[in-house]
């Protein structure tokens, strides 16, 4: 299907005995916005890992745009060039203000000049709610301001994909909402977005998509209201009622 952004085909992961994916099927449509659910060691976090190269894969083929993921060289930077990754502990350059950390990927990846790449970083800051911290170094800013910070980084390479990975879950709850905040903006705005996360509430606004993984598979995929609805799946019936309880 010609819109399909990003297609996963019988991909396999092993980390040591350990088989984390276990015949991985995924297409992510251009606009869709995917919700990876499940319990902790079901391999979501290996998903977004390999679709993004960090980790190789075993077995199977992951396509992005319709080229297949380079193995190595500037062939796999580009690649990467493509795809941004906001992750779980925000990974800024400490010594650089928040206006450093956006502008740096499309100075030094994009070859952008640095009054353009500041321009556009500045913009960024603003509509993550952030426009009078462009000057405020990591240690400065609370969690919150840096996961944000952490976004407008992964939005200044213009990607074709998003990926987030537990972007949430070393937060303090206040700071919670104003990241989502951010995350269902990029959602309504057309981003092609697949998030690993535990916040439900998320899930059911802003997904397109909810896939649940278990012990490195798919068990069950739907829209928000058929999975969180009308789970069929005993796995998926067990995590919701756990879940859903408090």
């Amino acid at each position: 299907m010609s819109d399909q952004l990003v297609a996963l085909s019988k991909v396999n992961k092993h980390f040591g005995p350990l088989h984390v994916l276990k015949d991985i099927d995924l297409g992510v449509a251009r606009g869709q916005v995917v919700v990876v659910l499940g319990p902790s060691g079901s391999g979501k976090s290996t998903l977004c890992r390999v679709i993004n190269r960090l980790e190789p894969i075993d077995s199977g083929t992951i396509t992005l745009d319709g080229r297949a993921v380079p193995a190595e060289g500037k062939a796999l930077a580009r690649y990467r060039a493509d795809i941004g990754m906001v992750f779980q502990s925000f990974n800024l350059f400490s010594h650089k203000t928040a206006l450093g950390n956006v502008a740096l990927g499309p100075m030094k990846v994009r070859g952008r000049a640095k009054a353009d790449a500041e321009r556009t970083a500045r913009e960024l800051l603003d509509r993550v709610g952030l426009a009078d911290k462009a000057d405020a170094i990591p240690a400065q800013l609370s969690g919150g301001q840096q996961q944000r910070v952490a976004i407008a980084r992964a939005l200044a390479m213009e990607p074709k994909l998003l990926l987030f990975d537990e972007p949430t879950s070393a937060l303090d709850p206040e700071m919670i909402s104003d990241v989502l905040d951010v995350m269902i903006e990029l959602a309504q705005s057309g981003m092609t977005m697949i998030v690993v996360t535990h916040e439900m509430g998320f899930a059911r606004q802003a997904a397109d998509q909810v896939v649940f993984m278990d012990e490195g598979e798919i068990v069950e995929r739907g829209t928000p209201a058929e999975f969180f609805d009308h789970p069929t799946s005993t796995r998926a019936k067990d995590f919701l009622s756990k879940i859903l309880a408090y």
